[in-house]
């Protein structure tokens, strides 16, 4: 299988998703958006996966290759791609489908619950999940749920934690970060962690191992299932 991924920062790297593909004989691809780097073909790839990132989806002025990046998005999903956005990824998604991003009344950093919606329990893809788990956030955007979309995942802070719309995922919580992940994004987005009551410390933020490995066992969980009913399907060796 080929999955390409689209990077905005060079300190928000695939992380778990990079080790589940290698570990599985995938092909990992990606474009470097920061460098200016070229979009592939759609045909060249199976999954595409978009990466989180420090901008906004509207600072289109400061960082003008998102607007051909929405664009790359759209042709994706509309070419029946499998499509899964995290964090700016989902939101960038969101907006492609009609689903309008803007901020979230809290600004949320840290390790908190997230809790599958009644769509979600019904959904092959997402029932892999706990019905409650522990997830890495860092965001102060959000999405509206597409028209003809599923909410399948809520927190507190945030009702709209996640969507499906046919091959397209949208997750806002991040489950592909590692701990040398958070630690560079801590190195060069500090500045982020402002007092409120859903923003953690650095301290918090660098969590036991175990808390990381749990991350780690639930996106290789959910990207296996991913696979499963979505594919595409193998060919026979």
């Amino acid at each position: 299988m080929k999955i390409h991924y689209l990077q905005h920062v060079p300190f928000e790297g695939p992380a778990n998703i990079e080790a589940w593909a290698k570990s599985r004989g995938h092909d990992l691809t990606r474009t470097q958006l920061f460098l200016d780097e070229k979009l592939p073909e759609i045909a060249h790839f199976d999954w595409l996966i978009i990466m989180g990132g420090p901008m906004n989806i509207y600072e289109l002025d400061k960082y003008p290759w998102l607007e051909r990046e929405k664009e790359f998005i759209s042709q994706a999903i509309a070419g029946d791609k499998i499509v899964l956005g995290i964090c700016l990824g989902a939101q960038l998604m969101a907006d492609v489908l009609g689903g309008k991003v803007r901020r979230n009344e809290y600004r949320e950093i840290g390790w908190f619950p997230v809790k599958l919606a009644e769509e979600g329990k019904a959904s092959p893809i997402f029932a892999v999940l706990p019905e409650r788990f522990t997830a890495l956030h860092w965001h102060g955007d959000t999405f509206e749920i597409p028209p003809g979309a599923l909410r399948t995942a809520e927190s507190r802070a945030c009702p709209n934690q996640a969507f499906m719309m046919g091959k397209a995922i949208g997750l806002q919580f991040h489950l592909e970060s590692s701990q040398s992940g958070i630690a560079s994004l801590l190195h060069n987005c500090a500045d982020e962690l402002t007092e409120g009551p859903y923003v953690q410390t650095a301290e918090e933020l660098l969590a036991p191992p175990d808390q990381f490995s749990q991350l780690q066992g639930l996106m290789e969980l959910f990207l296996d299932k991913m696979e499963a009913e979505l594919g595409p399907v193998r060919e026979a060796s």
